[in-house]
């Protein structure tokens, strides 16, 4: 079996910046109202507006660095998203501070773009989802690691010694890449590919639907995982301080699905994200229905983590083959993953308090259910394909290009971010 090229762990260690940046706010949230002097739900949006940029901003400071090679665009995008850290860092002003989230946010999501598209072109086809997966580490590692890590830095040094050592790890980050990823060329040799190229791929109305699975399965995850914290406190009777260590095992079951997910995702594409669906939506139920029984309420928590947000590489892979796996479509998928949290967060939020707590668990399912009818095209194309039931989802790409190695780099033929983040989605967001 072919191994993941070094460059693609390299390039993790930028997204894993990226997530620690997204998430430091929610863990200092006391300690940056009182710094501020702003209310706790102020400090709420700066989470908000960090998704929003990342959402609406990133695909247009994808596009101002189209032209560039990608190891160029790399680096522009570190500056910024450094520059970021540092306004906020430095802030004595909540609108300071919010400037400082919305840089940060537009130079996460088009890094995303940007280094998954990097990760392409330095893979072949037979190990592009595990390297993927690889990549993807980073968001999984921000979740499990980066959060906690930030939240102690922040409470014994201060919050914005939480963002000095985020500008730091940027910077060990950028110099990694300089150091480790090869340079690779745009699409149009030297230089990026232009945008009227790069917008032709959004002419194709199955890409939309691949989207949209992603922002549903998204979308699913986040209207649990959002409010975890209350369900697991007010309904299954752990106290507040059991629940980052619970936060921390659902972070270690994302980085065991990623793994798992990262192996299927070049062969097993759209069945992979079929039974993900299909298990989150047992598991969203199972922690519905059982959320004041401590044990299965556990195993189904971890569940959501195993099938949710590690769906990453597979929801990749497909808009590449949808697509293309050049910047801007990766870009925009990052977008429509960011989507998801933000559905997924809010809806919760009003479904909780319209039938309380177990809402967004159903919530979760609903939207789990309607991602499914989203593969319905993929699964006839599997069936009646030269590859069978289970392959890429008879889906090629629009624009197809030549894989490269990392000693001969070819045209650009890179996958499509995740997340979110945040989350993440994601997954994410994300």
């Amino acid at each position: 079996m072919t191994a993941v090229p070094k460059a693609v762990y390299v390039l993790a260690l930028g997204i894993f910046a990226m997530v620690t940046s997204e998430f430091v706010v929610a863990g200092l949230m006391p300690r940056i109202s009182e710094g501020l002097g702003v209310t706790i739900p102020q400090v709420g949006y700066l989470i908000t507006a960090f998704a929003v940029a990342m959402a609406l901003g990133g695909p247009f400071l994808a596009t101002a660095v189209l032209r560039l090679p990608h190891k160029s665009a790399l680096m522009v995008l570190f500056a910024v998203f450094l520059g970021g850290n540092v306004l906020a860092a430095l802030s004595t002003d909540y609108v300071t501070m919010a400037i400082g989230r919305v840089v940060t946010g537009v130079a996460s999501s088009a890094f995303f773009g940007v280094s998954l598209s990097v990760v392409a072109e330095i893979t072949g086809p037979e190990t592009r989802g595990r390297a993927i997966g690889a990549a993807m580490n980073g968001l999984m590692l921000g979740t499990l690691l980066g959060l906690p890590i930030s939240t102690f830095v922040g409470g014994w040094l201060g919050w914005r010694a939480a963002f000095w050592a985020i500008s730091g790890l940027t910077v060990i980050a950028a110099l990694a890449t300089v150091l480790g990823v090869p340079s690779v060329t745009g699409a149009e040799g030297e230089g990026g590919s232009s945008v009227k190229e790069e917008m032709r791929a959004f002419r194709n109305p199955r890409l939309w639907l691949v989207f949209s699975t992603s922002t549903l399965i998204i979308g699913a995850t986040f209207s649990a995982f959002s409010y975890f914290t209350p369900i697991l406190t007010e309904l299954t009777g752990f106290s507040e301080g059991a629940v980052p260590w619970l936060l921390v095992a659902y972070g270690a079951a994302t980085v065991v699905g990623n793994h798992i997910v990262g192996r299927l995702a070049d062969r097993h594409t759209v069945v992979t994200q079929l039974a993900g669906l299909g298990l989150n939506m047992v598991f969203l139920a199972g922690f519905a229905v059982f959320a004041e029984v401590t044990a299965p309420a556990l195993i189904f928590m971890m569940g959501i983590g195993l099938v949710g947000v590690t769906m990453n590489p597979c929801m990749i892979t497909r808009v590449q083959r949808t697509a293309n796996a050049r910047p801007l479509v990766n870009t925009v998928h990052s977008s429509f993953i960011t989507l998801g949290i933000v559905i997924g967060s809010w809806l919760g939020g009003v479904a909780i308090g319209a039938h309380g707590l177990r809402a967004p668990l159903v919530l979760g399912v609903i939207l789990a259910f309607l991602g499914l009818f989203t593969l319905l095209p993929d699964l006839r194309g599997a069936k009646g394909g030269a590859g069978g039931f289970g392959g890429t989802g008879g889906a090629t790409p629009a624009n197809p290009v030549a894989p490269a190695t990392p000693a001969t780099p070819a045209a650009p033929a890179a996958p499509e971010p995740a997340g979110a983040g945040r989350g993440s989605a994601r997954a994410v967001h994300r």
